[in-house]
């Protein structure tokens, strides 16, 4: 890891003092504090040497955080380094969790309210485009919850005649979905 950074030359100081400066800086303190941001970010290499650079640069950037012996305040450094760390936890914490495109569908919660109503909307769109004897029939049996029985006395038909429209309204309602685009193996409600 290599720390390149620009600082304003200072009243009374070379640009060679400066570079030997910010030399030291690195040479001397960096060890310490990937070491110390390793065990922070839980051993992950890029963001403790991130953290490292970002927090060398901030003490190049504040001189007020040498001594008067030109050396810089390990306390200092390492206080601004647990901070940048705890600052890159939080920012991480903040954001919602990303997922891979490819596996997106696998993450969605299986409750989810949104999925739920447009599924039942397209129930309902196809339901609708239906003829009312097939439709009535599922609507007694399915929705209604009724018997066959109970759902022959309702629609005033015998129930063989109920048993067959409701057969032949379920293949209509699964084909009528799948037209469409709406498939069983996306959740839709549909039963043999």
């Amino acid at each position: 890891m290599t720390l390149a950074v620009e600082h304003p030359v200072r009243a009374g100081s070379d640009r060679a003092e400066l570079d030997q400066a910010l030399r030291h800086l690195h040479e001397r303190y960096a060890p310490a504090l990937l070491y110390y941001l390793l065990r922070l970010t839980n051993g992950d290499q890029h963001r403790a040497e991130d953290i490292v650079q970002e927090t060398l640069i901030r003490a190049w950037n504040h001189p007020e955080a040498r001594s008067d012996g030109g050396q810089w305040s390990k306390p200092w450094l390492f206080t601004v380094a647990r901070r940048i760390a705890i600052d890159h936890v939080r920012a991480v914490q903040s954001r919602p969790p990303e997922h891979p495109d490819e596996r997106i569908d696998a993450y969605a919660g299986r409750d989810d309210a949104i999925d739920r109503l447009l599924d039942a909307r397209e129930v309902r769109a196809a339901l609708r485009a239906m003829p009312e004897r097939l439709r009535t029939v599922l609507v007694a049996v399915y929705f209604q919850e009724c018997s066959t029985a109970e759902a022959a006395d309702l629609l005033d038909v015998p129930p063989g005649t109920v048993k067959s429209r409701t057969y032949y309204a379920l293949k209509a309602l699964r084909e009528a979905l799948e037209a469409r685009g709406f498939t069983a193996a996306r959740g839709a409600p549909v039963r043999d």
